[in-house]
């Protein structure tokens, strides 16, 4: 997508604040300010900055905020486990549905089935903790 007259002036804002922050050379700074105001597109204009933190923040912040952006995708589950505990959830919800009909439905007592559901689920269980600590060792 092609960038604005506003656009190309905010990345060069962005750039003096990097400067004044010690962040670039004023060599670096020159030619990228040229580079910024020469450029046509969104993805010229995002190259200029790869490299650069946002303004104002200090390299412990980045440390910090990169950090726990690891955490934070450790702790996620693979897509193969979200499908097999949404499948699970699933099965577990329609037995006891179809479950708590027939008792309704039946003036004698029904064996509670849906219970062993437990088993599958404890086995998801435990194997959702194996993968999240092979994971998390790797």
């Amino acid at each position: 997508m092609r960038a604005a007259d506003a656009d190309r002036q905010k990345v060069a804002e962005q750039l003096k604040t990097a400067l004044d922050e010690g962040r670039l050379t004023l060599h670096e700074y020159d030619e990228r300010t040229a580079l910024a105001y020469s450029s046509k597109t969104y993805q010229e204009l995002l190259m200029l900055l790869t490299d650069l933190p946002r303004p104002g923040q200090s390299a412990t912040e980045v440390r910090a905020r990169r950090d726990a952006e690891r955490r934070r995708a450790a702790r996620r589950l693979p897509t193969a486990m979200l499908v097999l505990w949404t499948i699970w959830a699933s099965l577990t919800v329609v037995n006891l549905v179809v479950w708590g009909l027939v008792v309704v439905g039946s003036d004698s007592g029904v064996y509670p089935w849906p219970v062993w559901m437990l088993v599958p689920g404890a086995a998801l269980a435990a194997t959702t903790v194996g993968v999240q600590l092979i994971r998390n060792r790797a």
